[in-house]
């Protein structure tokens, strides 16, 4: 079993308040969610309104599986016009970690 984590730290656009920062985040942890299938949520700089952390993880049996899945929500974030990413980490957890 492999554990794969990805977090995303995004610069929003035109964003004024916390109010327009759900407006924007919201709809990007939810579609991740959908269209991955994976366990995703805010994570971080919840009260600056114009950065966002967003944390995914996903359980696979295949190491190549997860690596792909990963990649896939990478670049469907780094394409969404209303935020910048700054940067994504990711960690992978297999069979053998201590």
């Amino acid at each position: 079993m492999y554990v794969g984590t990805l977090s995303f730290d995004l610069l929003l656009g035109d964003v004024r308040s916390l109010k327009e920062k759900r407006s924007v985040v919201r709809p990007i942890v939810a579609e991740l969610h959908r269209k991955y299938a994976v366990s995703v949520a805010e994570v971080g700089d919840q009260d600056l309104y114009r950065r966002a952390v967003i944390g995914l993880a996903a359980v696979s049996g295949d190491m190549g599986h997860l690596t792909d899945l990963l990649d896939r929500c990478e670049r469907w974030v780094a394409a969404r016009p209303e935020v910048d990413l700054l940067s994504a980490r990711r960690r992978f957890h297999g069979e053998h970690d201590d």
